[in-house]
């Protein structure tokens, strides 16, 4: 299992993208935009909700806080 790598704030911002995108694909756009936006914003929604990005691993960015003494 990854360890996690996204912080509150960047959470955040992720589930409220994702859910501008979701609603987005679902009432403004059609055809292959539709698709797009929708993949989109699945991968916001899921990264947000586990607190793991796979592109954060491979850059090497980390915007979790850890605690001294604990693991996330």
């Amino acid at each position: 299992m990854l360890a996690k790598n996204e912080g509150p704030l960047d959470r955040g911002i992720r589930a409220v993208l994702g859910i501008v995108a979701l609603v987005a694909a679902f009432t403004l756009l059609s055809g292959v935009w539709q698709i797009v936006a929708g993949v989109v914003a699945f991968m916001l929604l899921v990264t947000a909700a586990i607190g793991v990005c796979p592109l954060y691993s491979v850059l090497g960015i980390n915007t979790c806080p850890v605690r001294p003494g604990t693991r996330s």
